[in-house]
């Protein structure tokens, strides 16, 4: 059984009496960190009526936080077993949702590990989501029941990384492009830097967003609104 997201713990750009109704964008940190990680960054870029949430990962680690513990990364024996838990996290941030109330549309965007739950959200409840970001991470291996509508909807999907990351095997970047042409309508860019992010990676990722939702002038921007 994964442990609950604790709501406490999300960080929204909005307070609560105004955060509902919109578009809202999910934000799944990488491992070891935290739900503030890219968060002042990114914020401000975003449309004027994007709400961001960024969930903490359950799993303390390290300095920060995960997705996957590091237990079951150096012990797993089999692919399954990883994705089994990738699974669990997923359904784990489905709770979280299902709790709030409705909004126009769902993004998702998930940083390294955090991209792994942010394709298994959408592999698990194709229909929920609009489109996803993956920033320098990966696909987990398996089909899952949502791949067939997938095949078929073909989400928008922005996929930015380094040219140099060394985290991140080749052979999960060469899996994670298959599964993402098969399965998305992919939007692919790669940047002269490692397992980072920069000013250019940011501003692609706000480009796409705006491409996915309707911005309007008449709703404040968020990132004056940081709220725990």
């Amino acid at each position: 059984m994964a442990e609950a997201i604790d709501p406490e713990a999300v960080l929204w750009s909005a307070h609560e009496t105004a955060r509902y109704g919109g578009n809202l964008l999910v934000l799944l940190h990488g491992a070891t960190s935290s739900e503030r990680d890219l968060f002042s960054r990114l914020v401000p870029l975003l449309p004027r009526n994007l709400t961001v949430a960024s969930v903490r990962g359950p799993i303390s680690e390290g300095s920060g936080y995960s997705w996957v513990s590091p237990e079951t990364r150096r012990s797993a024996a089999t692919d399954s077993a990883v994705t089994a838990v990738g699974n669990e996290a997923a359904r784990s941030v489905l709770a979280w949702l299902d709790r709030l109330p409705t909004f126009g549309s769902v993004g998702l965007l998930g940083a390294s590990q955090g991209a792994c739950i942010a394709f298994q959200l959408l592999r698990t409840a194709p229909s929920r989501f609009a489109y996803a970001i993956n920033l320098s991470g990966y696909s987990l291996p398996g089909t899952e029941e949502g791949d067939s509508e997938l095949r078929r909807t073909r989400p928008p999907v922005f996929w930015g990384r380094g040219r140099y990351d060394t985290v991140i095997p080749q052979d999960y970047v060469e899996r994670t492009m298959k599964w993402l042409l098969q399965h998305s309508t992919l939007t692919a860019r790669t940047y002269e830097m490692g397992h980072t992010d920069s000013v250019a990676k940011l501003a692609d990722v706000a480009a796409f967003v705006a491409a996915n939702v309707n911005d309007r002038e008449d709703l404040p921007r968020n990132e004056s609104r940081v709220h725990g």
